[in-house]
């Protein structure tokens, strides 16, 4: 199997974006009010559908070493793709490997929210816990991709597009684990934790994410200019 680089990389830009795009709409509270739960609730499943497409193409990315290590012509020229690999020592793999599951518990909690008119403990069953899962994947997938692209943790490169999109998507993680805590449903009241605090995690860490993907494309562009200067 086979796929061109540049355009596996721009598919992959564009899936995120438009999951991104259906969360943060679906956390609107205007967008909630004209269309009422159900739709919303379809929103958010669509947009974990994209997000958890776009992760399997990254990871795919991630193993396929013949898909990043490319020039202005040799992107556009079809390089073959490893299905699985277990790559442990590659933090690029790590995160897109962790970041895979998480984008799959998203799919259940939202799959379940609108499935279920949930009790509070249905809610904590059904959808918290998912939602916290995937929240914390998110969380070691960020830490694994800043890692990737930075000499340590906590260093600080602003002229590295990477080293930006690294860390808007840790961000965004953390806003997403915010929401997820906050998201707790009390089973003594029936009422969340901070429902404010619930929908403006998931609205900022969405758009977060919508950055942070819009940011690859640019990214890609300059990864492959600098490579063909560098090519004999």
């Amino acid at each position: 199997m086979s796929v061109r680089p540049e355009r596996l990389n721009a598919v992959i830009a564009w899936l995120f974006m438009v999951g991104s795009a259906c969360f943060v709409l679906g956390s609107v509270p205007a967008y909630l009010n004209a269309v009422g739960g159900w739709v919303d609730g379809i929103t958010y499943v669509v947009g974990s559908i994209f997000f958890t497409s776009a992760s399997v193409c990254q990871l795919v990315q991630a193993q396929s070493p013949a898909t990043t290590a490319v020039d202005e012509v040799t992107q556009h020229e079809s390089a073959p793709v490893h299905l699985w690999r277990w790559l442990p020592h590659d933090r690029n793999w790590l995160a897109a490997a962790v970041q895979f599951p998480g984008t799959v518990f998203f799919n259940i909690s939202t799959i379940a929210a609108l499935t279920h008119n949930a009790t509070a403990a249905e809610s904590d069953r059904y959808v918290w816990r998912p939602d916290l899962y995937g929240s914390v994947l998110f969380l070691v997938s960020s830490t694994f991709a800043v890692l990737a692209v930075s000499k340590h943790f906590l260093s600080v490169e602003p002229h590295s597009l990477p080293w930006r999109i690294a860390w808007v998507n840790m961000l965004g993680s953390v806003l997403f684990m915010a929401s997820g805590v906050a998201s707790y449903v009390l089973p003594s009241t029936d009422a969340e934790l901070g429902a404010r605090v619930a929908v403006a995690g998931t609205l900022w860490g969405a758009v977060c994410f919508l950055v942070g993907a819009a940011l690859t494309l640019p990214a890609w562009r300059r990864a492959v200019s600098m490579a063909t200067v560098a090519s004999p």
